[in-house]
């Protein structure tokens, strides 16, 4: 785990590789890897490589980045980790390969050796991967199936740069351009920049199950190797039947594979079922004094969404040791700016993955266990139930959706006390991409026009396109509500801001967090349970996965979320600024309140990023 960058010239007339920049861009992620640094200029000085360490597996030298072949021909830079490397590695030796070191770098190298960009779909686990070929003169670059780490681009017609992080490429000097209308319209949206758009104009996600070459040619498009959407459908074409014992194992061998490491692994735990189930497999898989960490706060003392007393529970349940971290409002306020400067791009959430893996570094811990994905993986949320219902009522009144809108935002759903989306849900409720934007949405459409600059707003739209960028969840369409869920889900909300949250919070703190419930292999085998032949599985089967099932108390309990009293905090926050009225009044939901401070910040381009307010 760490961060990586570089810079290709691909073009002959491109200026050769600037080191101080690669270097810049390299230590604005300082963050990513504590544990030391690397460099790399090819010898006709057309390629460089940056790398920060996290030493994970193989804590040795002989796991230093960036990583070249024995024969030269290859060199890599690679964030993540492979947790499948072991098997991979034991059958190339029994082809004759010799390793010179324990890492799973190596592994991609020689696993590339033999087989080409083939060799992709064949890793199990999470990753970012950059790989130099000086025999084709050609660039790989690859991400992993689910989108669990980064990987950004930025190409100015003869030289690509990327990295980990889209700050760190504007770091290094060389890129020109402000906001992209896409990313801060798809922020008061989603509350997340839609990928494939970063927050900076012309720098690029490459889409998680994607890979893309560079040669003298040119940057080729990103191509498709992986499909969440293909894999639910897949699922519910498969005609398998899978009950609980099917899922128990699934789930023990994604835990097992994710618990490979050469230190210890400890676990974020709530009081939900989806970080204790992991708990209990992690158990189960033979770990021992696994150190848990949950937080709390004193506003939510005595409240249901207090998770410290049901959390310990859980701790004791399986016998690991447990510390509770509380925060309080002073200390949000004192790392809010740190907050900030570590957010890679604009976000409605991340604050508690900052304290929380602050608090697991405060421990020592370097690695630890998340349940992020159960929900998307089990049908958690409100979603599953509410997208299905409202593309059935609300599809045959679409063509008076407008007119309704317009009346109902005419009059103001203030003065009737609705909430804000209530006036768009004719319009936009019968239609999948539309119910999800109710849902997930943050501002509406119609909206925007007192937020931001008009003309800013209309390149934002039209690059977004009339699904307002939900359409990218989509290669194929599964067939069952559930997986149509599923895909928008893991595709958009988990992927967008909660995997990306995730990253940059607890790189920030030189933490890897790893995620078993968010694994392809284990979406191919649990799929079916969800959307197959008299599917009836959910969170009920991941709670009994344990060989010492989660007591009733946890099941039982209503969904609180993974949450903090931010809403409070950012209340008292922007009071008495200079907000527009749709977040500034005092009914206004805190997540409005908060996404406009986030968006004022002129944090994420190095010159003025904040959104132009309409008078």
């Amino acid at each position: 785990m760490c961060g990586i960058n570089g810079i290709f010239a691909w073009h002959d007339d491109a200026p050769a590789v600037d080191r101080a920049e690669l270097v810049r861009t390299r230590d604005r992620m300082a963050a990513r890897g504590p544990d030391g640094t690397g460099e790399w200029l090819s010898p006709d000085g057309r390629i460089g490589f940056g790398h920060r360490r996290l030493a994970i597996i193989d804590l040795s030298d002989a796991g230093l980045q960036p990583m070249a072949s024995t024969d030269g021909r290859l060199t890599l830079v690679f964030n993540g980790e492979i947790y499948n490397y072991r098997a991979l590695r034991a059958e190339l030796e029994a082809k004759g390969v010799r390793f010179a070191s324990e890492s799973d770098s190596e592994v991609i190298l020689q696993l590339y050796a033999r087989e080409g960009a083939a060799m992709i779909s064949r890793l199990r686990g999470m990753f970012a991967i950059a790989i130099w070929n000086a025999e084709t003169r050609e660039m790989l670059f690859a991400r992993d199936s689910m989108g669990i780490k980064p990987l950004y681009w930025h190409d100015d017609g003869g030289t690509i740069r990327f990295a980990s992080q889209v700050k760190a490429l504007v770091a290094g000097g060389a890129i020109r351009g402000g906001i992209e209308p896409a990313a801060l319209t798809g922020f008061y949206l989603w509350g997340s920049v839609p990928e494939p758009w970063t927050i900076r104009e012309g720098v690029f996600a490459l889409p998680a199950g994607h890979m893309m070459r560079v040669s003298a040619s040119g940057v080729d498009a990103p191509k498709r190797y992986h499909s969440v959407a293909s894999a639910w459908r897949n699922a519910e074409r498969s005609g398998e039947t899978v009950g609980d014992e099917a899922i128990a194992a699934a789930l023990a061998d994604s835990v097992a594979h994710h618990l490979v490491a050469d230190v210890p692994v400890g676990c974020f735990l709530s009081a939900g079922v989806d970080s204790g189930a992991l708990l209990g497999l992690m158990r189960d898989a033979g770990a021992q004094d696994v150190q848990t960490v949950t937080l709390g706060f004193d506003e939510f003392q005595g409240r249901h969404d207090d998770e410290v007393s049901l959390a310990a529970q859980v701790a004791r349940h399986y016998g690991m040791p447990h510390t509770v971290r509380t925060v309080g409002e002073a200390e949000f306020q004192e790392d809010l700016p740190k907050i900030l400067d570590a957010m890679d791009q604009p976000s409605i959430d991340g604050v508690n993955s900052w304290f929380v893996s602050k608090a697991a570094r405060e421990l020592g811990i370097k690695v630890a266990v998340s349940g992020l994905g159960g929900d998307e993986q089990f049908g958690g949320y409100p979603s599953f139930r509410d997208l299905p219902a409202w593309t059935r009522r609300f599809g045959v009144a679409r063509p008076f959706g407008a007119i309704a809108r317009t009346l109902l935002t005419g009059i103001g759903t203030q003065r009737l006390g609705l909430n804000p989306k209530a006036a768009g849900m004719l319009e936009y409720g019968g239609s999948w991409a539309g119910a999800y934007l109710l849902r997930r949405g943050i501002f509406m459409p119609w909206e925007l026009e007192a937020m931001m600059d008009r003309d800013l707003l209309r390149a934002g739209l039209a690059r977004l396109g009339p699904d307002f960028g939900v359409g990218t969840a989509f290669d194929v369409t599964p067939d069952s509500d559930f997986g149509k869920v599923a895909a928008m889900e893991a595709s958009l909300y988990m992927r967008n801001q909660l995997l990306r949250d995730t990253d940059w919070a607890s790189m920030a703190h030189g933490l890897e967090v790893r995620v078993p419930l968010v694994d392809a292999v284990l979406l191919d085998r649990v799929g079916p349970a969800m959307v197959g032949p008299n599917a009836e599985a959910g969170k009920g089967a991941l709670a009994r996965a344990p060989k010492r099932p989660l007591p009733d108390v946890i099941v039982n309990r209503p969904k609180t979320g993974f949450g903090t009293p931010v809403g409070s905090w950012a209340r008292k926050m922007i009071a008495g600024s200079t907000a527009p009225p749709l977040v500034s009044g005092a009914k206004t939901p805190w997540a409005r309140r908060w996404a406009f401070h986030v968006a004022s910040q002129q944090a994420w381009s190095g010159q003025d990023a904040a959104p132009r307010v309409a008078a």
